[in-house]
């Protein structure tokens, strides 16, 4: 096999050093292996003479990893987990166990949109079992890298300068409606939005699109409402917004879930605009759960006719219709 300039790594080397890391000590690490000591502590001198640093130290009889060792330790936990995962996956598909869907949410989504987007994928015909992880888009991207993850869901699509080459999908977008205590907007709903000015206020983290939206639209508006905090987790913004504590937006797709909640509607903004991704390793997707879930909100929850629905609600006795 050519291998052109690329330094190759022996894994049976980096296995036996990984192994013995897990046990402590070269004699468990024999037994487990049911290998002969002096071959396993030929295998990790071979593995320290490849990469050029010592991987443990003695500590009385015992061995420690090394400060090289700690890194190639994580790497090689890494690599050989990843196996494991590969392996199970594999074995559950020959044996008709359902397949893992593994989702990573941004911290910055909505749940209630998380969970209209995901949704889809749990009716196939084919079960899966759903693994979600919840994060920072930064931290997310990086276990999609490492295949720890199907499909990221996120509010952003990948930024041009990320380290992670990722693909980002549009699922669709929506515009932004405005919740709070029923107090808070029968004070609040008359006049919109204008009726925001001075109003308190809870806006996103600034590491959110919607955030960076409303400060368009505040602008564009003239409407200045007062400040009372920024979250960057949406549900700690709404546990606040249930207390009183200030009006809040969310995007209009989750506008009937919201309903359910103690919260009243104030009013709509179509031109505030939010956009939701799915991001991918593959510029193709293939994976009958990941185009499930981008199937079905191209076709159903961002559907033109579904962005709308808002619009048709019944206005309730009394009440003009809330709207930009």
């Amino acid at each position: 096999m050519y291998r052109g300039d690329m330094e190759w790594l022996n894994y049976h080397h980096l296995f036996y050093f990984w192994t013995v890391a897990r046990e402590g000590s070269i004699t468990r690490a024999s037994g487990h292996l049911r290998l002969a000591q002096p071959t396993i502590s030929g295998q990790i001198r071979a593995l320290e003479e490849a990469l050029g640093h010592k991987l443990f130290a003695r500590s009385g009889r015992g061995l420690v990893l090394t400060e090289a060792g700690r890194l190639v330790y994580g790497f090689a936990d890494e690599i050989f987990t990843l196996g494991r995962e590969m392996i199970d996956a594999l074995r559950g598909r020959a044996a008709g166990r359902p397949a893992r869907f593994r989702v990573g949410v941004a911290d910055v989504l909505p749940k209630a949109v998380a969970y209209q987007l995901i949704e889809p994928a749990l009716k196939l015909a084919q079960p899966v079992q759903l693994v979600c992880r919840e994060d920072g888009l930064p931290y997310l991207l990086a276990d999609l890298a490492l295949h720890r993850l199907d499909i990221v869901l996120s509010d952003s699509p990948v930024e041009p300068g990320a380290k992670v080459r990722a693909f980002s999908h549009l699922l669709g977008e929506c515009g932004a409606s405005f919740f709070g205590t029923p107090a808070l907007a029968s004070k609040h709903r008359r006049g919109f939005p204008g009726s925001l000015d001075g109003a308190p206020f809870l806006l996103p983290g600034e590491k959110t699109s919607l955030r960076r939206s409303l400060e368009q639209w505040f602008a564009t508006t003239g409407v200045q409402p007062r400040i009372v905090g920024e979250f960057d987790d949406f549900s700690l913004m709404r546990t606040f917004g249930e207390r009183g504590a200030g009006i809040f937006a969310a995007p209009s797709v989750v506008e009937t879930e919201m309903r359910k909640v103690p919260f009243a509607l104030i009013g709509r903004a179509e031109s505030l605009r939010g956009r939701f991704y799915a991001v991918s390793m593959e510029r193709k997707l293939r994976d009958p759960a990941v185009l499930a879930v981008c199937n079905a909100a191209r076709a159903r929850l961002f559907a033109p006719a579904a962005g709308q629905a808002g619009k048709r609600h019944k206005r309730q006795p009394g009440r003009k219709p809330a709207a930009e």
